[in-house]
């Protein structure tokens, strides 16, 4: 895995020390919501995706998936949920924020705009509405991280998710 790209760091809200791990310390002094992280396991092992949360000083993983199975070993819900609580981080599944069937056909034909303008449409729904608020109030929280499959978050919802959270948080948002 790579190190931690920032996305978004207005500039009275940058952060003492760098982009090294969570520590969030404010360079004014004035508190902020710890640092917002999105991850994609594709091509990665779930020890190799644990580590990374682990040194990241993830709290609570938000699973961002409408379905939260995979064939790919570790990364279901249930075995997904247990590995994290192993290492003290909390599991968040919200189906709301996940992308619907259309989107993810659209994402897996690599036609990204349209995955983008399906989800945004979902977006507009009560219960992904909801669970955008209680991803919010988690991401002010603690630091916490999105997951979804694809590894590049230019070509995942989890990216838009990420803009509407820090839309209303004003964080960094680093990608692991």
């Amino acid at each position: 895995m790579s190190p931690p790209q920032a996305a978004r760091i207005p500039p009275h809200k940058r952060l003492a020390g760098g982009a090294d791990g969570p520590a969030a310390a404010p360079i004014d002094g004035e508190a902020i919501a710890p640092a917002l992280f999105t991850i994609g396991y594709e091509g990665e092992a779930s020890a190799t995706v644990l580590a990374a949360l682990a040194a990241a000083g993830v709290r609570t993983l938000i699973d961002v998936r409408a379905l939260p199975l995979s064939r790919k070993p570790g990364f279901s819900k249930r075995m997904l949920a247990a590995e994290l609580a192993g290492l003290g981080i909390e599991y968040v599944h919200l189906r709301g924020l996940g992308t619907p069937a259309a989107g993810r056909q659209a994402a897996r034909a690599g036609r990204t705009g349209q995955m983008q303008a399906i989800f945004r449409a979902h977006m507009e729904e009560d219960a992904a509405q909801i669970d955008l608020v209680h991803a919010r109030a988690i991401a002010r929280d603690r630091p916490c991280c999105l997951l979804c499959f694809e590894a590049d978050p230019h070509r995942c919802h989890r990216l838009l998710v990420a803009e509407m959270i820090v839309q209303a948080t004003g964080q960094e948002v680093r990608h692991l």
